[in-house]
């Protein structure tokens, strides 16, 4: 592992695991997309977190912002436009709240920054 990768680490709240030539199946979601009441009653075990953020997801409460096909494209591409330079793209769905990317991260390119980049 290169220096600039993490290896395990959490803010507090869901450990991630940053290291090249891990396979990784990462969630980002749109503002809005949890409502309060959801967030605020969020089960303290990692596992019982993800099953309750991943159910909320599903329901699509919320603003819809990707169900648009416009902005959905835009995430696409911001989500193409690496593969194969930065990281190896295996899999991507883009849904109306929040988005699913299966991803191999290269050296030198930490997850936290691929993230921020998409």
């Amino acid at each position: 592992m290169t220096d600039d990768h993490k290896g395990w680490h959490s803010r507090g709240y869901l450990p991630h695991f940053d290291c090249p030539e891990s396979i990784q199946h990462i969630v980002f979601r749109t503002l809005g997309s949890l409502p309060k009441a959801v967030v605020d009653a969020l089960p303290a075990s990692v596992d019982r977190r993800r099953e309750t953020i991943d159910a909320a997801l599903d329901r699509c409460r919320g603003p819809l912002p990707l169900a648009d096909p416009q902005p959905a494209i835009i995430v696409q591409g911001a989500i193409l436009h690496f593969d194969q330079v930065r990281y190896r793209l295996l899999a991507w769905c883009v849904m109306p709240n929040h988005v699913h990317v299966v991803v191999e991260a290269f050296a030198g390119f930490p997850l936290g920054g691929l993230v921020r980049s998409w």
